[in-house]
């Protein structure tokens, strides 16, 4: 219950944020939050991350579809007891889903979140770091990011409990010495 109440948090503010997006940023272009390092700018990407093109809206969507899919399968399998699993899993599903459905809708997913870190020129390339992104990307990397750092606790078996076996004689305990005085 809490995965899906995460999820479906995350797509609510995923695509209300873009319908706030389309509504009053893609008439105007831009809005400048803090100089030209962080600014709202709107953009519709039709290819996969950081814009690459695979052939297509339509083999993109395939492809998006084909990848929720799987990850939620090999996710599911897993199926872990504990935070740091619910968490990253929520969070990439929710990202996930969130992107799909502006390509199921519109052929392409919004992006208006933009940090300009560095703009110009490294010899003769020209050089714009980081993309502009929305809220389920930021999900799908929060949830990535999970794994990493609580790797161990994510995928990693779970300790077995103790069985309540009666030990063997050789294993057995034996009294310590307060208790062979108190004998004596």
């Amino acid at each position: 219950m809490q995965i899906l109440f995460i999820i479906i948090a995350i797509i609510l503010a995923d695509q209300l944020t873009k319908y706030w997006a389309k509504q009053n940023l893609e008439p105007i272009g831009q809005i400048p939050l803090i100089g030209d390092w962080l600014k709202f700018t709107f953009t519709e990407n039709t290819g996969i991350a950081f814009g690459i093109d695979l052939g297509g809206q339509v083999v993109v969507t395939v492809l998006s579809v084909l990848a929720t899919i799987g990850i939620s399968i090999y996710l599911y399998s897993l199926r872990r007891d504990n935070i740091y699993y619910k968490l990253a899993f929520a969070c990439i599903l929710g990202g996930a889903i969130g992107n799909l459905i502006d390509r199921a809708l519109y052929g392409r997913v919004v992006d208006f979140i933009h940090f300009d870190l560095y703009r110009g020129y490294i010899g003769t390339y020209y050089l714009s770091l980081w993309p502009i992104f929305n809220i389920a990307d930021i999900a799908i990397s929060t949830g990535v990011g999970i794994m990493f750092v609580w790797y161990k606790r994510i995928f990693e078996p779970e300790p077995v409990a103790p069985s309540n076996q009666t030990p063997i004689a050789s294993e057995a305990v034996k009294p310590d010495e307060e208790t062979k005085r108190s004998e004596v």
